[in-house]
């Protein structure tokens, strides 16, 4: 069932500054899924539907401490290719990879990296994209620096006047380089993706352009709006 078919009976309320103050049923759960008693069974429009984690994980021996944490830190150092053994503190899913893979040194950056040996020696073929804010890329603003040489922060909280590069800027990635932000709003009243501004963190060459030309295209019609370019 939905959150808000299960009644509040909270005698202390979760107090927070930010979204989830007095959201007792919502932390209630969250905190339940991190003991393993509930999780998400599906989902009914934008709602998650809840149940009982036995009835949704599948009934297999449980994995021992020790073993399940070094298939998680083999699992994350997979999944961002390259990470620090130790990340920032992250409640959510932190950045974290241990001992997993094998020791690395990038060139022109302090400190020790650890790389999945799966990943070494395998040819590269980039390709631009437009990333989410939440992509697993750049969630880890330190990681996102040091190799990539990339400044970039979520904005959404900021006054609009201390924005530098837009609300909920995507950034651009095109080959193996970071290059830009693409501050965009999807206008649905209007029906239009209305593209506000283009930040060039590197000059585009032609190509560039008309490849991440083509990414913004393909957003307006997975978003079903019609785009619309400044000027």
């Amino acid at each position: 069932m939905p959150s808000r078919e299960l009644p509040d009976t909270c005698a202390r309320p979760w107090r927070s500054s930010g979204w989830s103050d007095n959201r007792n049923v919502t932390k209630l759960l969250e905190l339940m899924v991190h003991r393993g008693e509930a999780a998400v069974a599906g989902r009914m429009g934008g709602d998650r539907l809840w149940d009982l984690a036995e009835r949704v994980c599948p009934d297999t021996p449980a994995v021992p401490v020790h073993e399940a944490l070094r298939l998680r830190d083999d699992r994350r150092l997979r999944a961002l290719g390259i990470a620090r053994a130790r990340g920032p503190e992250c409640q959510v899913e932190p950045a974290d990879v241990g001992n997993a893979g094998e020791p690395a040194v990038v060139e022109g950056v302090r400190g020790k990296w650890r790389v999945d040996p799966a990943r070494s020696g395998q040819p590269f073929v980039g390709r631009a994209a437009l990333l989410s804010p939440f992509d697993r890329l750049i969630h880890d603003r330190r990681r996102t620096t040091e190799p990539f040489g990339f400044d970039y922060q979520l904005e959404m909280y900021k006054p609009a006047a201390k924005r530098r590069w837009g609300c909920f800027a995507l950034p651009i990635l095109y080959g193996d380089r970071l290059v830009g932000k693409l501050d965009a709003t999807a206008d649905r009243k209007a029906g239009v993706l209305r593209v506000d501004a283009v930040h060039e963190d590197e000059r585009f060459t032609q190509a560039m352009s008309v490849e991440i030309g083509r990414e913004i295209d393909d957003l307006a019609r997975w978003l079903d709006l019609e785009l619309a370019l400044p000027g």
